[in-house]
């Protein structure tokens, strides 16, 4: 099969969450044998994420980006291509495919706008097409990112071995419990009710790692609560704090993927919106997440998203927490309809090879 010049380009715009979807993409084409440019306003994230760069993979500054020529070009979560780069894709548009990656969401007008053409009429890219790709979590999606190789990896991962070979060994009978997420006033209480059992907390680096240590210092009976603040960790590390954990509270685009490949009670932190736009967002996704659960798991794991998501935040965990072996089966029951369909880079080859 002949390999494809793919341009994914990105914009850095909250926490690097943008590029480290990029990069996950962009290392997956190229492990598939695909050429691949990264083009970002800021690579600075990509020394800690992947420092070891990726084969078939190279990189290039923004301000340093010109057209090069690639048969795909990726503009991921709209992030408006420079002007000469758009001129240039519009004098070659019948030699190119140009996806506008969207933000993941499992509302309904995914489905609906998943494919469309969006026709430039106006400015220095009229008379190109490009076309919309979300992920999602229906076939009629254009999927999750998904390693061919990470269902593998994660089944012969060992977590104590793993945790004790980087300094944070897990005590007998305690429990795992990962937090990255974005500073809110939920926050404290959640601390307080994880302290009321034996708990080894993975503080994950970003803006929230201060605030918890701050908050943890006001903690008053919190014996049972250690934590460890990490250090920015790569993608592949990252990934198996994921799996170390008996549960996690994640943010944003990637990690939320990551838990559910995991198999790991999760509560999503969507990116929040002052007018409160992420609330729709989130009821769909636990429609999804929760579709055929037992009864007395949906309240209490409902309960968790919203408050956390700063719907009640100061309810968080005032009722009854939600049963961990039940919430495992329903995250793996969840996990298993997603692997029956295709990941995202396998569709998006596909798409580009339908328009070839």
């Amino acid at each position: 099969m002949r390999r494809v010049r793919w341009d994914v380009y990105c914009r850095v715009i909250d926490n690097f969450g943008d590029i480290g979807v990029c990069w996950r993409l962009a290392r997956e084409l190229a492990s598939r044998g695909e050429r691949v440019r990264l083009v970002a306003d800021d690579l600075s994230a990509l020394r800690w994420m992947a420092p070891r760069g990726a084969p078939g993979v190279t990189t290039t500054a923004w301000s340093d980006a010109a057209d090069s020529g690639a048969e795909v070009v990726v503009e991921a979560f709209g992030a408006d291509l420079p002007e000469a780069t758009q001129a240039a894709l519009a004098r070659r548009s019948l030699s190119l495919t140009w996806v506008n990656l969207e933000y993941l969401s499992a509302e309904p007008y995914v489905e609906r706008s998943h494919g469309l053409p969006s026709p430039r009429m106006h400015g220095p890219a009229a008379g190109a097409t490009k076309h919309f790709f979300y992920p999602g979590f229906t076939p009629a999606t254009g999927g999750l990112l998904r390693e061919r190789d990470l269902l593998a990896q994660r089944a012969a991962f060992d977590r104590d071995a793993w945790l004790a070979a980087r300094g944070w060994p897990r005590m007998r009978h305690e429990r795992v419990v990962v937090l990255f997420g974005y500073p809110q006033p939920a926050l404290r209480p959640l601390l307080g009710r994880l302290a009321t059992e034996p708990t080894l907390l993975l503080l994950a680096g970003g803006p929230m790692q201060a605030a918890a240590l701050e908050a943890l210092r006001g903690l008053p009976r919190r014996r049972s609560l250690r934590a460890v603040a990490l250090p920015f960790l790569s993608q592949t590390e990252f990934d198996r704090m994921i799996w170390s954990a008996d549960l996690a509270f994640v943010r944003g685009e990637d990690s939320p993927v990551r838990a559910i490949w995991a198999a790991v009670p999760f509560v999503w932190q969507l990116y929040p919106q002052s007018d409160g736009a992420h609330r729709p967002k989130l009821e769909a996704f636990l429609d999804r997440l929760l579709d055929g659960a037992p009864a007395h798991l949906v309240g209490p794991v409902g309960a968790c998203f919203r408050a956390w998501n700063g719907f009640r935040p100061e309810a968080l965990f005032d009722s009854q927490w939600p049963d961990p072996a039940a919430w495992r089966r329903q995250v793996e029951t969840f996990r298993g309809t997603l692997l029956t369909q295709l990941d995202l880079a396998t569709q998006l080859q596909r798409f580009v090879a339908s328009r070839r």
